[in-house]
């Protein structure tokens, strides 16, 4: 069951950068993000307010938000054990946060053929993030994929010359590779809190702690200087970014709270939304050099085949 979530989260993340693409044309990244988290949050209330109120009204499905639901193992008891768990969903919001933010400006600025491929190479971050913390091990199979993930890299560089894109010198590249580590990150850290927390409770609460803080960095950063930066125009593809993260995180979470999961298969397969995003960088945004981008593309795709047989 936790393979058929992946895939779903995969597909969902594939539509969900291809609207955060189109939503970011000529528009300002902080007040976009900004109402990314705000229509998150409105998604997710009913199940805010029935974890604040105690009412229960999902209590015993899968859309239970109490912090424990599913773990009564690890709730121990108190405000004590309220505050740890609020804690922990803080600090995933700070990680995706960040993530996002470098995300956001480098594919705002960068053609959706480039960053999907670079964002297909999460796995191999989270494959050795796994065999560090989790003990995870990785035979040969794992390692062919990681070296033709490596030498797809390696192509996109060479190839994405031809758009005038250097990946040495040029910072949106380094944002969208600061983007991946830091999601790499969080992929370790979900695996984590997933053995304590319920997904609803995790979800409903991240996008509640990211709305507040990034109300905050707008007001800060962004509102001053809105008349001398990029204006924010409103765009129908905004809340379809909510709608598509928000499904796919809530698919990824169900995945990682079931006990057999491994997070380097889920993160694997969950980059197969490249495939989508790719697939629609041509569609809808008619990009060019798409030849030798779709080879790289097919070394990644070959890389995860070998890299998910390994983790079986």
């Amino acid at each position: 069951m936790w393979l058929a979530l992946a895939f779903i989260s995969a597909a969902l993340l594939g539509l969900y950068d291809t609207s955060k693409k189109s939503a970011l044309k000529d528009n300002a990244v902080l007040p976009v993000l900004f109402f990314n988290t705000l229509f998150a949050t409105i998604i997710f209330s009913p199940f805010i307010i029935s974890s604040i109120s105690g009412a229960g009204w999902f209590s015993g499905s899968i859309l239970d938000s109490s912090p424990y639901a599913g773990h009564p193992e690890t709730s121990g008891s108190g405000t004590g054990s309220l505050m740890h768990a609020h804690l922990l969903v803080i600090i995933k919001s700070l990680i995706v946060l960040a993530s996002w933010i470098f995300g956001y400006f480098g594919i705002k600025h960068l053609p959706i053929t480039i960053v999907g491929p670079i964002n297909a190479t999460r796995p191999v971050l989270v494959l050795i993030g796994a065999m560090l913390i989790f003990g995870e091990r990785l035979n040969g199979l794992q390692w062919t994929g990681v070296i033709l993930s490596m030498i797809s890299l390696y192509m996109l560089s060479i190839s994405s010359k031809k758009e005038q894109v250097d990946f040495v010198h040029n910072r949106w590249i380094w944002s969208v590779a600061a983007a991946a580590v830091i999601g790499a990150v969080s992929g370790l850290y979900d695996k984590y809190i997933m053995k304590e927390l319920s997904p609803m409770f995790v979800q409903g609460w991240y996008n509640l702690y990211q709305c507040v803080i990034m109300a905050v960095i707008c007001a800060i950063l962004w509102y001053p200087n809105r008349k001398h930066t990029t204006p924010l125009h409103w765009s129908w593809a905004i809340p379809l970014i909510s709608i598509f993260i928000s499904a796919a995180d809530f698919a990824y979470f169900s995945a990682l709270n079931q006990p057999d999961a491994m997070i380097s298969v889920v993160s694997l397969i969950r980059r197969g939304s490249v495939i989508v995003s790719f697939a629609c960088g041509i569609i809808i945004f008619k990009e060019k050099n798409l030849r030798a981008k779709a080879l790289d593309l097919l070394l990644i795709i070959i890389g995860m085949v070998f890299i998910y047989f390994g983790s079986r």
